[in-house]
């Protein structure tokens, strides 16, 4: 597999190593289906720049411009909603900014040409809360921050709600790391098999979805 250093140190001592677009699509072909599913989620827990996550992004705004594209209200609600199924872990701080960013520019390039001048700030001040939360700087094998206080990493899920609201709830990683994978618990069932179903450590009232980068304090 072809893969492309940044730089010798970095691999020597992080193991880092960014996938190249024809690998990426390759293996989200796999499972085509939940790419282009808008509200799928998909968690990264190495994901350096973003590149897993990008193609992913972009294969969900395809689908929400082709559903959504002569309503602009419509369509914001459905790009946020596709930002916010996606997330990662970084070890590396300046990747996990760049990822980011790299992810504000896909959604910001198909939302500027399409509404031009109509397009909102603060649509885009959503979209970049919602990354800054949902892309987290920390180690997928401790299960924390990195820096100087760790904590536990918690994810957001934002689910959209009566229309055009906004529902969110906190879930520690831990809790779910520990109750689906280690203890091979299945998370959804259709046979009646017992089922692991996750408490949040914290719900918010629903919003409209433009308020959301305004209305928590994080």
């Amino acid at each position: 597999m072809m893969t492309h250093v940044k730089s010798k140190d970095r691999v020597a001592q992080y193991g880092e190593v960014l996938t190249p677009k024809h690998i990426v699509n390759a293996m989200l072909d796999l499972v085509m289906h939940e790419t282009e599913r808008i509200d799928s989620r998909f968690l990264e827990p190495a994901c350096g720049t973003g590149n897993f996550l990008i193609e992913i992004l972009e294969r969900k705004l395809k689908v929400v411009e082709s559903r959504y594209s002569k309503s602009q209200l419509d369509y914001e609600r459905y790009a946020i909603l596709a930002i916010s199924s996606i997330y990662g872990i970084e070890l590396l701080e300046d990747n996990a900014e760049e990822c980011r960013k790299r992810l504000f520019e896909v959604f910001d390039t198909v939302y500027t040409r399409l509404f031009k001048t109509k397009a909102k700030e603060q649509c885009r001040e959503v979209a970049q809360y919602i990354l800054k939360c949902n892309i987290v700087h920390g180690d997928a094998l401790t299960l924390k921050t990195v820096g100087e206080n760790p904590r536990p990493i918690v994810f957001s899920e934002w689910s959209l709600v009566n229309g055009s609201m906004i529902k969110r709830r906190d879930f520690a990683f831990h809790e779910l790391v520990n109750h689906g994978s280690m203890r091979e618990l299945p998370l959804f069932s259709d046979l009646g098999e017992e089922v692991f179903i996750p408490e949040p450590i914290k719900e918010y009232p629903p919003v409209h979805f433009l308020e959301v980068a305004h209305a928590y304090d994080d």
